[in-house]
């Protein structure tokens, strides 16, 4: 953790809590803004996260508008994905990426952003935990680097956290309490698709990923899953429910330790709680096969921000500051949530009504790639 200057000021505009893409994405837009910025982080970067590491077209040039300078060789050399197959009820569904997305490294990605923002002059306090917010505006944040105060507070916590909105149920409708579980390894010559292997109880994706400090043909991929905990708890149990995959992993060589997160919370989206304006995962939890979960995170960090700067320079209420945001979560943000639960109850349906749906969808790619973009 930081050492504590005694002199270092206490009274900000914005306290944003949480350092993933959501509350970096908000400190940097703020700190663009004019606006005194505190960005305090639970953990250390850099970090491994639990994430599938796919960043959608839509969303590079937002990526690269907050990292600037920092962007150029991140995104330049980030490994393309083209396609994405689908492999259930032993059927292949292929559908085009289009544009291509990237598959960017969280491990690169977070530490990236947690720079820029403290170059923009947010600072930046890691290893620190928020243990209580109190008011209403202002607010009083207390820390284990000490006690802040500031005029509004974005909560970029994630799915689970002390600070988490009431109402996040650890487990589904139906009782299960699921996981998620990640890491690299190296396969020759990997495709660059993002291909997901669903199954009874969880899917995996595996694509292309690469490190920044690493060679640009490097063969690294990522596997990450999201399981139900009866059915797996590790990536060789995951890997042993899909045919296909048991197969493929079977050459792979880890270049990492395994990742996990549980539980995974399911909750509504809601964008604003307590006063407290809500970013990424602590305002939603979209099912990941989508594949948009870091592209969310930044454009509601960002969002968030750009609603609270005419407050904080005084020209609206905080009010109709968050009207605005949750107009543009609505606007913006919301129809993915719904569009993702839509499609991802076809995988839930019963088996005799799946496998002639999977044996449609692999005939039809049109149709696939137009579904895949009301995801994003």
């Amino acid at each position: 953790m930081e050492a504590l200057d005694p002199s270092a000021k206490s009274n900000f505009d914005l306290i944003v809590i949480g350092a993933g893409p959501a509350g970096s994405s908000a400190a940097i837009t703020a700190a663009r803004a004019g606006t005194s910025v505190l960005l305090c982080e639970r953990g250390r970067l850099p970090r491994q996260r639990v994430c599938g590491e796919f960043v959608s077209a839509e969303s590079l040039e937002l990526l690269t508008t907050l990292l600037a300078q920092r962007a150029s060789d991140l995104i330049a050399f980030a490994p393309r994905i083209s396609a994405a197959r689908f492999f259930a009820e032993r059927r292949t569904i292929p559908t085009a990426v289009k544009p291509p997305a990237a598959s960017i490294a969280r491990l690169d990605i977070d530490l990236a952003l947690w720079n820029a923002a403290a170059e923009l002059g947010a600072r930046t306090l890691s290893q620190t935990t928020v243990e209580q917010i109190d008011g209403s505006g202002p607010f009083r944040v207390s820390t284990s680097a000490g006690e802040f105060t500031a005029n509004t507070v974005i909560n970029a916590t994630g799915r689970w956290s002390n600070l988490a909105r009431p109402g996040a149920q650890p487990h589904d409708r139906s009782g299960a309490r699921w996981l998620g579980i990640k890491a690299h390894y190296e396969e020759i010559d990997p495709p660059s698709s993002v291909d997901l292997y669903f199954f009874e109880g969880g899917y995996c994706g595996v694509q292309p990923v690469r490190l920044a400090s690493e060679p640009h043909d490097s063969n690294r991929i990522n596997a990450c899953a999201m399981v139900r905990a009866d059915v797996a708890s590790s990536l060789p149990e995951v890997f042993a429910q899909h045919p296909d995959l048991a197969e493929r992993s079977h050459k792979w060589q880890p270049l990492m330790e395994p990742v996990s997160t549980s539980p995974l919370v399911f909750r509504e989206p809601a964008p604003l709680w307590n006063g407290l304006f809500l970013a990424g995962d602590s305002a939603g939890f979209v099912d990941p096969f989508v594949g948009d979960g870091i592209s969310l995170a930044l454009r509601s960090g960002a969002s968030a921000a750009e609603c609270l700067a005419p407050f904080l320079r005084g020209e609206i209420t905080r009010a109709e500051a968050e009207q605005r945001y949750a107009a543009a979560y609505q606007h913006r943000l919301l129809p993915v949530f719904r569009n993702s639960q839509r499609l991802r109850r076809l995988f839930k349906l019963p088996r005799p009504i799946r496998r002639p749906l999977a044996y449609f969808f692999e005939h039809t790619p049109a149709l696939n790639s137009y579904l895949a973009s009301k995801t994003r």
